[in-house]
């Protein structure tokens, strides 16, 4: 069964109050929690051991490990679209974060392999890439930075995005979920969430 945009209505402010209104949720591959402190310039030895519920108390952001990959969780946090971060991070190894602000609206959602971009949603700018007349298509104006190979594997969930059964929905009301696990194979979850331990 492949999930759709409806799956993922769990992550709501009723549920993550503190996180779900305001999140940024990273994942690089092939990293360790504590090599990815590193990469952002964090002492690991400054690091502490904390639950979900810490890391929206304090405000902060903390790392977990999920198979082969890094989830880096942030509240309130702009460090998986900051492109200064991001870029230098995904070094040898794909980056995928998504990224919400209700106050403004803000959706953003990054795949990144080895410092170059291959798809994104842009706050006010949209996709960049969608399928017309059965093809995928680059949507924004050529700009440096990104592949120039189409994401064909991304073809079946932007298909499942713009589908008749469901409307179109804002990246972080499900299809950036969608995506992130096409990505990574990581199925997004209120137990990953909830009953990790993170190096915050």
């Amino acid at each position: 069964m492949i999930a759709t945009p409806d799956d993922y209505s769990w992550f709501s402010p009723e549920r993550f109050p503190g996180l779900a209104d305001a999140y940024c949720f990273t994942y690089v591959r092939g990293l360790t929690p504590e090599e990815l402190m590193t990469r952002l310039g964090v002492r690991v030895e400054n690091c502490s051991r904390m639950t979900l519920d810490e890391l929206i108390r304090r405000q902060t952001f903390g790392a977990v490990a999920v198979g082969d990959w890094v989830l880096l969780v942030e509240t309130n946090g702009l460090l998986g679209i900051t492109e200064e971060i991001i870029m230098p991070l995904s070094a040898g190894t794909r980056l995928v974060s998504h990224f919400y602000l209700d106050v403004d609206g803000m959706d953003y959602f990054h795949w990144i392999d080895d410092g170059k971009i291959r798809f994104e949603f842009l706050h006010q700018e949209g996709y960049s890439h969608w399928i017309k007349d059965g093809k995928i298509q680059f949507e924004f104006p050529q700009q440096e930075g990104y592949s120039e190979e189409m994401p064909d594997e991304l073809a079946e969930t932007l298909e499942r995005i713009d589908s008749p059964v469901y409307p179109i929905a804002a990246p972080h009301e499900g299809p950036a979920f969608l995506l992130a696990e096409r990505l990574t194979g990581i199925t997004m979850t209120p137990q990953l969430l909830e009953e990790s331990t993170y190096l915050g």
